[in-house]
């Protein structure tokens, strides 16, 4: 899929009709993806820009309080340099600003139909511990089933934190184990002991089973989709452990 450059809106000549179409073009292709019941990485990248716009509009920091950062120095420079000539310049100011007045209505609206796709998969994903859980449950395993039945996905996984501005905020990295093929010997809890008993980086894992009735690309959607709604089960669901 093309992208938007994280300067869009200021790179080359400044003029509404060919911003939109630039834009319209971009998001023709990121609702196509949703059509497609593919959430991601579209749907974190439109969010970026219209953060971006945001940010600019604002006069701050250009996304330097983002996480991840994508700006680079040379882009920030040019949105600062950009800015100044907004301020100086009537003819440029009213004309960005109706460029981003647009972009972000349009914007909007392509993330709503995102967000809706986003809910509508995290509803019918189910969440169930697999026997005992440990108190510490920031690293071990999921398994993923979807509705085509033909398989339980492995992955490890490991909570992450980190602070920012006086905030802090957690992530998750996932890495992918082994896949399953579903039969009545490969229950989850045979699944739990083969892990415990080959993988000796994890003796007594917290693991967690996801499952779904939808048919959906697992790498752009269920996964994940899947990954954000565990680390919220184990944020609302485990109050005492070391997080």
């Amino acid at each position: 899929m093309k992208s938007l450059s994280e300067t869009w809106f200021a790179d080359g000549y400044i003029d509404f009709e060919l911003k939109k179409y630039t834009l319209l073009a971009y998001l023709q292709e990121v609702n196509q993806c949703f059509h497609q019941n593919k959430l991601y990485p579209q749907l974190a990248d439109v969010i970026f820009h219209y953060n971006n716009l945001l940010q600019f509009k604002s006069n701050k920091a250009y996304l330097s309080s983002q996480f991840p950062r994508r700006l680079s120095l040379v882009d920030l420079k040019k949105l600062s340099l950009l800015y100044e000539a907004m301020i100086a310049d009537d003819d440029i100011m009213q004309e960005l600003e109706g460029i981003m007045q647009y972009a972000l209505a349009e914007m909007k609206t392509t993330i709503e139909g995102g967000a809706d796709l986003y809910e509508f998969v995290e509803q019918h994903l189910e969440i169930t511990p697999v026997g005992l859980i440990p108190i510490d449950v920031k690293e071990g395993y999921f398994f993923l089933r979807d509705g085509n039945y033909n398989g339980t996905m492995v992955y490890e996984y490991t909570v992450m934190f980190f602070e920012k501005h006086e905030s802090k905020y957690r992530s998750m990295r996932t890495a992918f184990v082994n896949k399953w093929e579903r039969s009545v010997a490969n229950t989850v809890l045979q699944i739990k002991a083969e892990l415990i008993k080959n993988r000796s980086s994890l003796p007594n894992p917290a693991v967690y089973a996801i499952e779904t009735d939808l048919q959906y690309p697992v790498q752009e959607t269920l996964l994940p989709v899947a990954k954000r709604v565990l680390s919220k089960y184990l944020a609302e669901n485990t109050p005492t452990a070391p997080m």
